[in-house]
């Protein structure tokens, strides 16, 4: 009788067990929970490569200015810098001042009764 027992309540408590299991495995493949599964894991990721690139980036500076001092520069390194980008330079083959064509179009007529 008591053995019995035993299984029965040890059945049911499997039972249960799975169940429970297996109905949380279901709530986590819901298209929304995958939907937030992946947010959380790009916005973990985005916070990685924020970290990496500030790390990169104290890691330049501190090499410029070891760089800076073995070379006797005076310039710091935490200063902006004044200097503005170059302007755009144009090809004097593409300036249409200075470029004049040396080639002509042909043009060719196509009669698509032709190809029939």
């Amino acid at each position: 009788m008591f053995r019995r027992t035993f299984w029965f309540t040890a059945g049911a408590a499997a039972g249960v067990w799975a169940t429970t299991k297996v109905n949380r495995k279901l709530k986590q493949l819901t298209p929304e929970s995958l939907a937030a599964q992946a947010a959380n894991k790009a916005i973990e990721t985005g916070h990685r490569l924020k970290d990496f690139a500030l790390d990169v980036r104290s890691g330049m500076v501190q090499r410029e200015a070891e760089l800076g001092e073995a070379l006797g520069l005076e310039a710091p390194v935490d200063a902006p810098a004044e200097r503005e980008l170059p302007g755009p330079r144009r090809r004097a083959g593409l300036d249409p001042q200075t470029h004049t064509p040396t080639y002509s179009y042909r043009t060719i007529s196509y009669n698509r009764n032709e190809d029939h």
